[in-house]
C-alpha cells in the first residue's frame, strides 16, 4: 500500500502550473504561476478563475489582503527621461495603477535598440514584479502600444503633448481597462522587489503553514498558484488537487467516493522549506497534504484506458520553438473557452495539461518531440470538453452552426495550426485505486 505522499510520479507537469484563477489574480503567470486560467467575467475587477465562461484574465496570484491604493510619484517624477532624444520620445520609466479590483502598481521601462526598435519590459510590482519582457512595441505620431503575448496581453495608449503622460487600456480579454502611466525617473520609480529565490532543487517541501476551507458558494473558476511563496488553490475538488499532485486524469482515480467531484475548496499555504518551489515540488507539497489532511491512502495500477494520443501529423510540427529558459514562466491559458495560448511548454506538459482542464479522457504524448514550445490554438469546442469547469463556469462557447467564421473543431484546428494529430486510442496507463479518504481535518 501507498500513500499520497509516495514518490512515485505519473505524468509530472514540469514546473507550476495553473488550472485556473479566481477573481483576485488579474495579470497572468509572472515566476512560477501557469497553467490553464479562464476567467468568467469580461474584467478582472469582477472576474472568478481559470475556467470560466468568458475571456480570461490571468495572473499571478494577489496577496491575501488587497493593496491599497498607490499613486504615481511627486511632479518632478514625471520629466522626460535622460535616455529619450525628445519630450515625446517614448523612452523611458512609466508607471501608474491598474484598478482591477485590487490595485496593482505597474511599471513599464522602454528602451530603443541600435536598430531602432522599442524593447519593453513589464513589471506588475504587487505581483511580485518578475520582468516579462514585450513582444513587439511602437510609437507613432504619439500613439504607444506593446503586445505581450505570453500573457495575450496588450496596452494601448495616447502620449501627452508634453510627453509626460500617456493615456491608456490594458486588455488581456475582450473588456480593456484603463491604465494611464506618468513618466518617471530611475531615483522616482517604484523599487522592483528583488525576486524570490528559487528552492533547492533536491528539497522535498510540505506545508508549514496551511489552511484548507469550503469554496464559497457562487464562486467561480478554479485555479492554482504562487505568488512568491505563497500558494493557492482556489474552487477545487479532489479530483483536480490529485490531477495537479500527480499530473492525472480523474479517469486515472478508481474507487473514489462521489464527493471527490463534488465538494470545493480553497487552500492557502507556504512551504517549510524555504525559497519558491516549480512545479514538481509543489506536487510534492500537495502530496503529503492530501496524506495529511485528507488521509489519503491509494495504490497504484496499470489499466488499458480509453485515451487520447497527440502524435506528429505529415508535414512535421508548426509550432514555434520557445526563446524562454527552462525555469521562465510556463503558461497555459485560456482567454475564451477554446482560445488557449501555450508557452515554454514540452508537449508532455501540453498533454499533461489538456487532460487537466479540456478533455474527458487522459491524454497521452506520442509525438516524440523534446523541445519546449510557443502557440496559441483556437477551436470550437464541443460538449465533450472542459467539463472539468462546468461546474464553476456554466457558461460554454456557442456550437459553431453555420457561422462561416468560428474556428474549427480541436481535431482539425491542433493539425492546421499546430502540425499535430489528435486521435482516440486504446493506452495502458497509470492509475491509483482509492483505499482510503477522509473530508479534510479542521485547520
Amino acid at each position: 500500500m501507498e500513500s499520497g505522499g509516495g514518490q512515485k510520479e505519473l505524468g509530472c507537469l514540469g514546473q507550476l502550473a495553473l488550472v485556473g484563477l479566481v477573481a483576485a489574480f488579474i495579470l497572468f503567470a509572472l515566476g512560477t504561476f501557469r497553467g490553464t486560467a479562464l476567467n468568467a467575467q469580461a474584467s478582472p475587477a469582477q472576474a472568478s478563475p481559470a475556467q470560466a465562461a468568458a475571456p480570461a484574465q490571468t495572473a499571478a496570484p494577489a496577496a491575501q489582503n488587497p493593496a491599497p491604493a498607490h499613486t504615481a510619484p511627486a511632479a518632478q517624477s514625471t520629466a522626460p527621461d535622460a535616455g529619450a532624444t525628445s519630450p515625446t520620445d517614448v523612452v523611458g520609466i512609466w508607471q501608474g495603477t491598474l484598478h482591477a479590483g485590487r490595485d496593482l502598481r505597474i511599471e513599464i521601462k522602454i528602451t530603443k535598440a541600435a536598430d531602432g526598435t522599442y524593447k519593453t519590459v513589464f513589471y506588475s510590482i504587487d505581483q511580485g514584479g518578475q520582468p516579462i519582457a514585450a513582444s513587439k512595441t511602437t510609437s507613432e505620431n504619439g500613439a504607444v502600444t506593446f503586445t505581450i503575448d505570453l500573457i495575450s496581453g496588450k496596452y494601448e495608449g495616447k502620449m501627452s503633448p508634453d510627453g509626460k503622460t500617456i493615456t491608456g487600456n490594458w486588455s488581456q480579454g475582450p473588456n480593456p481597462i484603463a491604465l494611464n502611466l506618468e513618466r518617471t525617473t530611475p531615483d522616482n520609480a517604484w523599487p522592483i522587489p528583488e525576486p524570490v529565490k528559487p528552492m533547492a532543487a533536491d528539497a522535498d517541501p510540505g506545508f508549514d503553514v496551511v489552511t484548507i476551507k469550503p469554496s464559497q458558494p457562487g464562486q467561480g473558476g478554479k485555479g492554482y498558484g504562487l505568488n512568491g511563496r505563497h500558494f493557492r488553490a482556489i474552487h477545487t475538488n479532489l479530483n483536480d488537487l490529485i490531477a495537479f499532485a500527480y499530473g492525472l486524469h480523474s479517469k486515472q482515480i478508481v474507487g473514489a467516493p462521489d464527493w471527490f467531484g463534488i465538494d470545493l475548496y480553497d487552500i492557502d499555504g507556504v512551504p517549510d522549506v524555504p525559497g519558491q518551489p516549480n512545479l514538481h515540488q509543489m506536487g510534492l507539497m500537495v502530496q503529503k497534504l492530501l496524506a495529511e489532511r485528507f488521509a489519503l491512502k491509494f495504490h497504484h495500477d496499470q489499466r488499458e484506458l480509453s485515451v487520447y494520443i497527440i502524435s506528429v501529423a505529415p508535414g512535421g510540427p508548426k509550432m514555434k520553438v520557445t526563446s524562454a529558459g527552462p525555469h521562465d514562466p510556463t503558461p497555459f491559458f485560456f482567454r475564451a473557452f477554446g482560445d488557449l495560448t501555450v508557452g515554454n511548454m514540452t508537449m508532455k506538459d501540453v498533454a499533461a495539461w489538456m487532460q487537466s482542464s479540456i478533455t474527458d479522457k487522459p491524454v497521452v504524448d506520442h509525438t516524440g518531440l523534446t523541445d519546449r514550445y510557443d502557440f496559441k490554438l483556437k477551436w470550437t469546442p464541443d460538449d465533450s470538453q472542459f467539463q472539468q469547469f462546468r461546474g464553476t463556469n456554466p457558461v460554454q462557447a456557442p456550437p459553431a452552426g453555420d457561422n462561416p467564421d468560428a474556428p474549427p473543431n480541436l481535431y482539425t484546428a491542433m493539425r492546421e495550426q499546430l502540425g499535430l494529430k489528435l486521435e482516440a486510442g486504446k493506452a495502458m496507463d497509470d492509475v491509483i485505486v482509492i483505499d482510503h479518504v477522509e473530508k479534510p481535518s479542521p485547520n
